[in-house]
């Protein structure tokens, strides 16, 4: 059979290990974008400056403003060997879902101890084999995550965290704490750049996803619609959906920095094609074929094999072009994954 988008396996591809980023470009918006036409199907070779070009006066950009906390907690357990806790979700009064390591050891009961002024009880775990942890300390929780915690970096950067991530894996417009991932897409923005396009006239609208651990689980069933999506909060403000609303009113478009923003504005918008401010989980998962209502242009940086997100980017761009797109990103040097370069398509 064709290969169609229809399968996981459609997916696949063969990545030099030296192409996924380890590090940050020098500069955000001096990372490469490759911008692709959906109407003629060519593909160009630009920087993510050049941004300010390419997105016209009276269109809009869709921002997530999550903010990455310090998730991954190390220590140690009673016997003295290492664990790690990755919080997830912070439940109330102390009390997070998080995944462990290593797993079969971390059962009901145990502890793990981080620091003098941190301690991990894991009190049960769930049907799909995360942990329910509770975390002690005389700090405020929130305080002793932020001292002792490490940033998450995603598990192809084979480094420890460094005082640079703390930084650099944050947007620079990052607002409320939640996630464990970073909307990578949105890294490359600076100040200035988003300065630059305010002043041409190009709108701005605030979203809010938080980004769980689930954004790196590969599909592993051979059917797509077989995949069990991880539920991740997201929020609509009223003055986000004015901005959009207005766009779409005056003729603009709607540019959705990163998946993180078109799962949002996906999950949000109404069945009239407007918005309206809403608050809530979403589990939605785009892949082909599908019919986007609230997204007109999409950035997005380039994503792993057999990803939800890779099938989200297959059904804005079209299948064939998208997996043509990533040849030529392999092909022409491109940097891969959430320090790698970015694509825009329009």
């Amino acid at each position: 059979m064709t290969a169609d988008g229809s399968l996981t396996s459609h997916y696949d591809f063969d990545l030099p290990p030296g192409r996924i980023a380890q590090t940050p470009a020098e500069r955000r918006d001096r990372s490469r974008l490759m911008v692709i036409h959906r109407d003629t199907q060519e593909i160009e070779h630009r920087t993510f400056h050049d941004l300010a070009d390419l997105i016209p006066a009276g269109d809009a950009i869709a921002l997530n403003t999550t903010r990455v906390f310090r998730a991954r907690l190390l220590g140690t357990r009673d016997s003295g060997a290492p664990a790690e806790v990755l919080l997830l979700k912070a439940l109330g009064e102390n009390l997070y879902e998080a995944m462990v390591h290593p797993g079969g050891k971390l059962k009901p009961g145990r502890h793990v101890y981080v620091s003098p002024d941190l301690e991990i009880e894991i009190r049960e775990m769930t049907a799909r084999r995360t942990r329910i942890v509770h975390l002690q300390s005389p700090l405020p929780v929130d305080a002793a995550i932020e001292r002792f915690g490490h940033v998450p970096l995603p598990p192809y950067i084979q480094r420890a965290d460094e005082a640079a991530d703390i930084e650099r894996y944050q947007t620079v417009y990052a607002r409320e704490a939640g996630s464990v991932a970073a909307p990578t897409a949105g890294l490359h923005f600076t100040p200035e750049l988003l300065d630059e396009l305010e002043a041409k006239g190009v709108r701005r609208a605030d979203l809010l996803l938080h980004v769980g651990a689930g954004t790196f689980k590969p599909v592993e069933v051979d059917d797509p619609a077989d995949h069990i999506m991880h539920e991740e909060s997201f929020s609509v403000s009223s003055d986000a959906s004015h901005v959009l609303n207005e766009t779409r009113r005056a003729g603009g478009s709607i540019w959705a920095v990163g998946t993180t923003s078109v799962r949002t504005m996906e999950s949000a918008i109404r069945p009239n094609g407007t918005f309206a401010e809403r608050h809530g989980d979403t589990r939605i998962f785009i892949r082909p074929p599908y019919e986007f209502r609230a997204t007109d242009r999409l950035i997005t940086n380039f994503h792993l094999p057999r990803s939800t997100l890779l099938m989200l980017v297959a059904a804005f761009a079209g299948y064939e072009l998208t997996m043509r797109a990533y040849s030529v990103a392999i092909g022409e040097g491109y940097r891969f994954y959430s320090y790698g370069d970015a694509m825009a398509i329009i």
